[in-house]
């Protein structure tokens, strides 16, 4: 028999060191493994939680935001719902005025601010007064063109002529003339006795008749209000332009559509006129014939008839039964409208709200013993 070979200790060892080197370096590299994917989770769900909690903080300050801004704004939020888009006016006849305070102005202060009602069967009231009529071409520095110089409207409707009209232009529309505006209760009269003249083989009270279907009755037309401008278009020797119809013309489409963002509205609407599906309001107004007449009423007023596609006797209806009501627009309050009795007396009082948000206010008279108060947001 052979001898057996001795083993040699030192390559067991040696075998066993790389082996053991192979098994730490597997679990070394396991676990480095291990870790690694742990920390990419970690990571991922870090990112999500980090996501979650930027999601619900944008949707807190959005919350805080449209809170803070209804607060501050003026609007209760114990109100009607109101449309978060477009303009909507919300009634809070069950609501009271917040806040509230008395105070008092004369009559002539709240007499030219854009509700007096005069038509048919409103009359202008007897303290009217011509006193703080202005010329358009001269309170404008001429920036509005007129037929004459004898063109005259109370300030406040200057104002909102001129800031449509140059609003216009910028959109390349001009030639915008105010063809007439005040007429004082004389002038109508002329105008008035001129149609019965044409009737002159009839009594007198059918000559008034038939002039009342072409005239206005002294003191009774909208034009002796002076918050009233008649529009056309006109350029000196351009008979294109001269010779189109304002509301076929852009201009007057422009200004139909956008008045009411002045604080203007067109005042007698017509079935078709002036422009196709415009809905018939002269059952309203008294008046069936085509005027180019553009009405002050004040940019609340005014907003909360568009808004509702209301006329001026319309709205006034509308707020005898729902004398308080607020105007939204796109969820933002921007008018509080408040409609109270104050009767024929001078000065009168009105009620008025102090609450934070209110920018100013503005009164007026409706020629029917009430006032129409507007603070806006």
């Amino acid at each position: 028999m052979k001898e057996s070979k001795k083993r040699d200790p030192l390559k067991g060892v040696i075998a066993f060191t790389i082996l053991f080197a192979i098994l730490a370096a597997g679990a070394f590299y396991g676990e480095t493994r291990i870790k690694a994917m742990k920390d990419e989770q970690l990571t991922a769900m870090q990112s999500e939680v980090e996501a979650r909690n930027q999601q619900a903080q944008s949707q807190y300050q959005a919350a805080l935001s449209e809170f803070e801004q209804q607060t501050t704004s003026g609007a209760n939020l114990a109100w009607p719902q109101q449309s978060m888009t477009g303009w909507d006016v919300v009634d809070l006849t069950s609501y009271p005025l917040e806040n509230v305070t008395t105070t008092t102005l004369s009559r002539q202060e709240a007499m030219y601010e854009g509700m007096l009602l005069v038509n048919e069967w409103h009359s202008r009231p007897d303290d009217f007064l011509e006193d703080n009529l202005v010329s358009v071409s001269k309170a404008t520095e001429r920036k509005v063109s007129v037929k004459d110089n004898t063109v005259r409207l109370f300030p406040q409707a200057v104002e909102a002529l001129q800031s449509a009209i140059e609003d216009a232009g910028k959109e390349g529309l001009e030639n915008y003339v105010a063809w007439e505006g005040y007429r004082s209760w004389d002038e109508q009269n002329t105008m008035f006795q001129a149609k019965m003249a044409k009737y002159s083989s009839l009594s007198e009270a059918e000559q008034i008749e038939k002039a009342k279907k072409e005239v206005n009755y002294p003191g009774t037309s909208e034009f002796n209000t002076g918050l009233t401008v008649d529009l056309r278009i006109y350029k000196q020797g351009d008979a294109t332009i001269n010779n189109t119809s304002f509301f076929e013309s852009e201009q007057g489409i422009w200004m139909y559509q956008n008045s009411w963002k002045y604080g203007l509205v067109f005042r007698f609407p017509l079935a078709d006129y002036p422009l196709k599906g415009t809905q018939d309001k002269s059952y309203k107004t008294g008046v069936s014939v085509k005027i180019r007449g553009f009405r002050y009423v004040g940019l609340g007023n005014a907003a909360a008839m568009h808004a509702m596609d209301l006329c001026l006797e319309e709205y006034i209806d509308y707020l005898s039964e729902h004398p308080h009501i607020a105007v939204f627009e796109n969820g933002i309050l921007k008018y509080e409208i408040v409609r109270e009795y104050v009767g024929d007396v001078d000065p009168i009082t009105i009620h008025v709200t102090q609450k934070p948000g209110v920018r100013s206010r503005s009164t007026s008279l409706d020629n029917m013993g009430y006032a129409v108060t507007v603070f806006s947001y």
